[in-house]
């Protein structure tokens, strides 16, 4: 074989090798042959080794884990790892006996609207809760935008503090309009050792301190006035500010199921639905113990105040829970729920001859009762012994536990009036927050 025949054959035997290897992906930028190859090699030439290229992994994305949606809701800490649609509120609260609040649930935000929050209120109080971790959703410009769960919360009403156990976030209470009125034993036992500070009431409230404290939410009343008021101070200093108007729920059951509004803030929906479905059964098996009552004495409420007194009207709480107590309530009659405003002769004329007379406010013995009006003595509950009053559990600074813990367990205030109009029904029974005035 001569030289140039032989330098033929190398340069076929190279090109042949190199066709079986792949081009590098940078190679892919060369013009391409115009004409295909009509035929490809289905086997390397037996002379010469067949040479392997080392396959290059193609880079794929990881696959996404599917979000899994919680089971609980979030009552500690936030949410990592948002996903859009997934419902961080598995636990949700149905309110079914007040008519002052709702709450809407959205995937990741609740809106709880507040429908009256001061008397003759015209509009209503929105509050956007959305869960800490997630996306904030537009459209409530006119909203309080508040992550929850809140770690804080300054109270500026006592009854409010009943639902704070039950809710398991006694240890988020900082703050309290008044110490000294308190009368939730795991309240009182924060405030001794010196975990809750004062802030003051109303207009009056100490902002700075509020502002030291930096709650998450200061939850007060209103009356809609801003010489009485907290929350335009509050709010003018900066300070996110929720009204409860529990205050204002005419129905003994509404206004315990103000603990799933707080609730709400939260993410303790779950506890407040347990502990108020409890409440409801009691209430309902007591008031249907009272309508098996014979009689249905009547009641007198109140007593008079620098010469006016401030009786119940006929559509109130008090009123209320006097007709499922099995008693007529002598101004029952009249359509409002408000205070009405008599004087004594009027109250006189047609509760003379009551059979009961209830909560006279700071009084503490019969003879206390005579010496403010001896004409009290004239009523015929005084002269025969039927006058109970509603502090039972008054403590020593003078906070009444009936328009606190009262105000959250209706069922107790409804079993003392069963027992004081008809004791036959509840013979085993204890009073709770009334005693007999003697």
């Amino acid at each position: 074989m001569n030289k140039k025949v032989f330098s033929v054959l190398v340069l076929l035997l190279v090109l042949v090798a190199c066709g079986g290897q792949s081009q590098p992906e940078e190679a892919a930028t060369a013009v391409p042959p115009t004409t295909a190859p009509t035929t490809a090699p289905t086997e390397a030439p037996t002379d010469v080794p067949a040479t392997t290229a080392t396959a290059v992994p193609t880079a794929t994305a990881e696959p996404t884990a599917a979000v899994v949606a919680p089971t609980a809701n979030f009552t500690d800490g936030c949410v990592e790892g948002y996903a859009e649609g997934v419902d961080y509120f598995p636990e949700k609260a149905e309110v079914s006996h007040s008519d002052g609040f709702t709450i809407e649930y959205f995937p990741n935000y609740k809106v709880v609207t507040v429908h009256s929050p001061y008397p003759g209120a015209e509009e209503v109080a929105t509050y956007l809760l959305v869960q800490c971790g997630t996306a904030v959703p537009a459209g409530f410009a006119n909203a309080v935008t508040i992550e929850v769960p809140i770690n804080s919360l300054v109270a500026m009403s006592t009854t409010y503090l009943p639902h704070l156990p039950t809710l398991n976030a006694v240890e988020k209470l900082v703050g309290l309009d008044s110490l000294a009125f308190a009368s939730t034993p795991e309240i009182r036992a924060r405030i001794e050792t010196g975990q809750v500070a004062e802030v003051g009431f109303g207009a009056q409230v100490n902002v700075e301190q509020v502002l030291d404290l930096d709650p998450d939410v200061v939850m007060t009343y209103a009356s809609g006035s801003a010489d009485f008021d907290a929350q335009p101070k509050l709010e003018e200093a900066g300070i996110t500010v929720v009204i409860n108007s529990d205050y204002l729920d005419t129905n003994p059951l509404g206004q315990a199921e103000w603990v799933k509004f707080l609730a709400a803030f939260f993410n303790q929906e779950a506890a407040a639905t347990t502990w108020f479905d409890g409440i409801v059964t009691e209430y309902d098996e007591l008031a249907e113990l009272a309508a098996t009552a014979v009689t249905q004495p009547t009641v007198l409420l109140n007593t008079p105040y620098e010469g006016t007194w401030y009786m119940a009207g006929g559509q109130s709480y008090i009123a209320q829970l006097l007709a499922d107590a099995g008693a007529t309530y002598l101004w029952a009659d009249d359509p409002t729920d408000t205070t009405l405003f008599l004087d004594f002769e009027s109250v006189f004329d047609k509760a003379q001859a009551a059979d009961y007379w209830l909560n006279l406010g700071f009084v503490f013995s019969l003879a206390d009762l005579s010496a403010t009006d001896e004409r009290f003595g004239e009523f015929a509950a005084f002269q025969n012994g039927n006058v109970y009053n509603n502090d039972a559990r008054t403590n020593a600074n003078g906070g009444n536990d009936y328009y606190e813990g009262g105000a959250a367990n209706p069922q107790w205030v409804l079993a003392d009036l069963i027992k004081i109009f008809h004791p036959e029904l509840l013979p085993e029974h204890e009073f709770v927050y009334y005693r007999l005035v003697e």
